[in-house]
């Protein structure tokens, strides 16, 4: 896999979900061409498992769909995130728009849209969501407990059984932090640097590696044998113990 670069890094990511594919794919081909990175995701199911594994910066959200719809979603995004959300919605749905907003949607855009207002609107929503804070993930508060360890997201700190503060860097912690917090699940390194912003991190994906071995080092009982941080051949890394939210 290529490494990222810095300005694949700068690049907003967004979440495409619609259900429909003569939509999605060709919106997603013409946000691409214009300096945003996009995920693409057909129902809400799907876009609910993007939203765990990656940083997203904005949801752009089909008010109309199967099962769970757009409101829905809508809601569930703003009850544990401040990720921005455009809707996009058909000009009947009138009273659907006003609901969307009044839960906590950001923006709308009436299909047929125009590719090109739609890019604006992106960016316009993005600056005002960097002016009133920064990055759009929700600040995570929880403890997590995992063998003799306990992670405190509110300090940024690890501690030992003896609650002795273990020292991370900046970038260890948000590594731990995302592993911590998808136990049990194989993350590549694209989706490590994603979730950890990459910023904190040299730009190419090798420093993932360095730095699941120096918290190997400081985590683990034996380092040359981890049994938290497990390697996934060709797939990544896996946080294997149990995890506990205390």
């Amino acid at each position: 896999m290529a490494p990222k670069t810095n300005g694949q890094n700068d690049e907003p990511h967004v979440l495409l979900v619609d259900d429909e594919r003569d939509i999605r794919d060709p919106l997603a081909a013409y946000l691409s061409r214009n300096g945003v990175r996009v995920s693409k995701a057909a129902n809400a199911a799907e876009a609910r498992q993007t939203l765990a594994a990656y940083a997203i910066d904005l949801v752009l959200l089909d008010i109309m769909m199967p099962g769970e719809d757009g409101l829905q979603l809508t809601g569930y995004i703003r009850a544990t995130s401040t990720i921005p959300v455009i809707l996009l919605t058909a000009k009947a749905e009138e009273t659907d728009r006003i609901v969307g907003l009044e839960i906590g949607a950001d923006d709308y855009v009436t299909k047929p849209f125009s590719p090109r207002e739609l890019l604006a609107r992106i960016k316009a929503v993005l600056r005002r969501a960097g002016d009133s804070g920064g990055r759009v993930q929700a600040e995570d508060s929880e403890s997590y407990a995992f063998g003799p360890w306990v992670l405190k997201s509110g300090e940024r700190e690890l501690v030992d059984q003896d609650g002795v503060a273990i020292p991370l860097s900046s970038g260890e912690y948000s590594l731990l932090h995302a592993l911590v917090t998808r136990p049990r699940r194989v993350l590549s390194r694209d989706q490590l640097l994603d979730l950890t912003q990459g910023r904190e991190l040299a730009a190419f994906e090798r420093s993932i590696d360095n730095h699941i071995s120096r918290l190997r080092k400081k985590i683990e009982e034996n380092a040359s044998d981890p049994k938290l941080i497990k390697t996934v051949w060709g797939g990544g890394y896996m946080f294997a113990a149990e995890v506990r939210k205390l």
